[in-house]
């Protein structure tokens, strides 16, 4: 049987790339994006990638659903005016968004954030779980919180988990204990609601900077009653960013079992997919088909992001 448009909804998650506003902060290391860096991050700029975001996200999952994104986790915002900036672009303004949002402690000022259709999604709860590491030196090594955000989606409860772990900057292997650390906190939150609620359906969201098939994602997040469908996209040769001509596949949104295993519950998976139209990419020399991004270097090009936004749908099945 051909399922309605109308009993389809989107789960979305996206890592816009640095969306900071023009105005400095002087707490965090946000200096190039000002009018007067080299970057020259100015107001027109800026305007253009909000327009080019919010054009992007109310796109996704439409080919499928006759809905706008019930949820849509974003990383890389620098606090909660440009998230307010995003939604309220005529591109998302009609489709009447709110947003959880918390200012985390990470040394270039980024935030994970998550935006949520007021009509379909009720937001119950909200709170971040931090994540702290030490460097070489013994120093604190400020990044972002996890951001847990509990609501009724059509009034069944859903945990959603927002994550934007470690990057790989100092090596892959150097960095890895990072992101396994990531996965431990994102437990902590698992457990706690479990604490509260048996059988609690929770879905894991972000940009992991690991692939699905790494050792943080496979073996220390996604345990037995968890599901990734991105890791048999992977498998299959997808991927959301480039790094030195080969495919990455950070970009990830989780399920637990509950969500494959219906068993009455009120919303269940259908399938992922990452969102890679070819107007997302760049179109000729050694960087071709990689996503457009806004930067490359010190250079303005005028695309999205460094990430294609990935994205999966629900059935409503009451």
């Amino acid at each position: 049987m051909k399922l309605s448009q109308k009993q389809i909804f989107t789960v979305a998650f996206y890592n816009v790339e640095n969306l900071f506003d023009t105005v400095d902060n002087p707490l965090t290391a946000d200096d190039d994006f000002t009018a007067k860096s080299k970057r020259r991050w100015t107001l027109s700029r800026y305007g253009k990638k909000i327009k080019k975001l919010s054009s992007v996200i109310s796109q996704l999952g439409t080919k499928v659903s006759s809905h706008s994104p019930v949820v849509v986790g974003l990383v890389e915002v620098e606090n909660s005016k440009v998230v307010q900036d995003l939604i309220r672009h005529k591109n998302l303004h009609k489709h009447d968004y709110g947003f959880v949002h918390y200012d985390s402690p990470d040394e270039r000022g980024i935030d994970v954030a998550l935006l949520y259709d007021k009509k379909f999604f009720e937001v119950i709860s909200s709170k971040t779980y931090s994540l702290e590491l030490t460097d070489d030196n013994g120093d604190i090594d400020y990044t972002r919180d996890v951001l847990r955000v509990s609501g009724h989606l059509h009034g069944e409860l859903v945990h959603i988990l927002v994550n934007h772990w470690p990057s790989r900057r100092e090596g892959e292997e150097e960095s890895k204990h990072k992101r396994i650390k990531a996965a431990s906190i994102v437990h902590n939150a698992i457990n706690d609601i479990k604490e509260q609620i048996s059988d609690p359906k929770i879905i894991i969201m972000g940009d992991f900077n690991d692939d699905p098939t790494s050792e943080s994602v496979k073996k220390n997040l996604v345990t037995n009653d968890f599901y990734n469908p991105m890791e048999s996209l992977f498998e299959e040769g997808y991927g959301t960013l480039t790094f030195n001509g080969k495919w990455n596949f950070f970009d990830q949104i989780i399920f637990s079992k509950n969500f494959i295993e219906c068993n009455g519950t009120q919303h269940s998976f259908l399938y992922a997919e990452v969102f890679n139209k070819q107007w997302l990419k760049i179109f000729k020399g050694k960087l071709k088909n990689s996503p457009f991004r806004t930067y490359i270097g010190p250079w303005y090009k005028g695309g999205f992001s460094d990430h294609f936004p990935v994205y999966t749908y629900l059935e409503k099945n009451q």
